[in-house]
């Protein structure tokens, strides 16, 4: 079993590993990070998308349904008494206006949806709240090696040339 530097997992580690390791997995958690608040705002725009295109299909079927309306009035008129032709173009209007206002009852309710979903601003949260946690983090306490075993740290010379 390693580390997921590579490393065996019971061997000491120097602190440039450690610190490598650190770094590569926070950065892989603020690339999880940016890919989950991509993927929540892709989902908000969609819901948003689909509650648009609702209200614009209804808007366009009551503007069609108007001259239905207009005609049904004037046939009422004309045929006050005989409510046969009158009564076909008032229930054909009738049905438009059912259609439409299922339609934006559909719009309102992915309309709630999208501002409802409030991707961007829980990863927000959710990466300050990492930030915080990292911040407050304390190294373990290591065990102190008796004086005669601690190893001497050697210099090393470099050449100028």
């Amino acid at each position: 079993m390693s580390a997921p530097d590579g490393s065996p997992v019971g061997a000491e580690r120097s602190i440039g590993q450690l610190f490598a390791s650190a770094t590569a997995e926070m950065s892989a958690l603020v690339h999880d990070e940016i890919a989950l608040a991509k993927a929540q705002l892709k989902q908000d725009v969609k819901r948003g998308a689909t509650s648009g295109g609702a209200f614009s299909a209804a808007g366009v079927l009551l503007l069609f349904s108007l001259p239905m309306l207009n005609f049904a009035l004037a046939y009422g008129i004309r045929t006050w008494s005989h409510w046969n032709l009158a009564i076909c173009f008032l229930l054909s209007f009738a049905a438009n206006v059912l259609v439409a206002v299922v339609l934006a009852l559909v719009g309102v309710v992915f309309a709630k949806k999208a501002k409802k979903g409030q991707g961007p601003q829980k990863v927000a949260a959710s990466m300050k709240e990492t930030a915080g946690v990292l911040q407050n983090a304390k190294p373990h306490p290591r065990p102190e090696l008796p004086r005669d075993e601690v190893p001497a740290i050697e210099a090393v010379a470099r050449s100028t040339s």
